[in-house]
């Protein structure tokens, strides 16, 4: 059975960003009851920060985070108590606003490009629950920040839309990410050019696409579906 569950846009953690997702069994069960937000206090925590990297690993039953602002190149993992930091023998450069999914083909996650200590990335990291592993695709989406990516269940790819071009604009184009390159779709109808979006997998097999920003400042508030 093909897992995927949380997903970041890879914008600030949460509140502009996008951390969004279908949610595990045992919460599903227990939907119909009123949720609430619970503050934790784990023993151990991430420094303070913005514009980190975030996913469900499916495969471990951890939730992943890497980087974000202040130069970060850290990786830590929440298991559902605490965070530990890792210590993989291999790392991505340090970075802000890359686009992180959950890859149900492979049993990996996926990060991409985001905006490294000088100039914006394009790059494609996997994570395996150990150590990260640069790929080198044949194909590859243009570097960018603020992309959003979401694990497609239905397809058992990653689906990457959007983001910021480095000269401030943004893509409005549609990728998918295979397990071992990426391939860019050319479909007949897409959301406009946009960054920062919440980017979701939803019950009924689609990824859900919901508002977003552009260059001037403006907002966007309509919601799309692939699948």
């Amino acid at each position: 059975m093909k897992v995927c569950r949380i997903v970041t846009a890879g914008a600030t953690a949460l509140a502009a960003s996008a951390i969004v997702g279908t949610v595990p069994p045992a919460v599903q069960a227990s939907s119909a009851s009123t949720a609430t937000w619970t503050k934790q206090h784990p023993a151990t925590s991430p420094r303070a920060r913005q514009g980190t990297a975030m996913a469900y690993d499916a495969a471990t039953g951890t939730a992943v985070l890497f980087g974000g602002s202040g130069d970060l190149d850290d990786t830590w993992t929440w298991n559902g108590a605490t965070w530990t930091q890792q210590h993989p023998a291999t790392s991505p450069p340090a970075r802000q606003a890359a686009a992180m999914a959950y890859d149900a083909a492979t049993g990996t996650v996926v990060l991409f490009g985001g905006f490294g200590s000088s100039s914006l990335l394009g790059d494609t990291w996997t994570w395996n629950g150990t150590t990260w592993t640069q790929q080198h695709p044949a194909t590859s989406p243009s570097i960018r920040g603020y992309a959003a990516a979401a694990c497609d269940v239905a397809t058992g790819t990653v689906v990457l839309f959007g983001g910021e071009r480095p000269d401030g604009a943004n893509f409005r184009d549609t990728w998918t990410w295979n397990g071992t390159t990426w391939t860019k779709q050319q479909p007949a109808a897409h959301p406009s050019a946009r960054d920062v979006a919440a980017v979701a997998d939803a019950a009924t097999g689609t990824v859900v696409l919901f508002g977003g920003g552009s260059p001037d400042g403006g907002v966007f508030g309509d919601t799309w579906t692939w699948g």
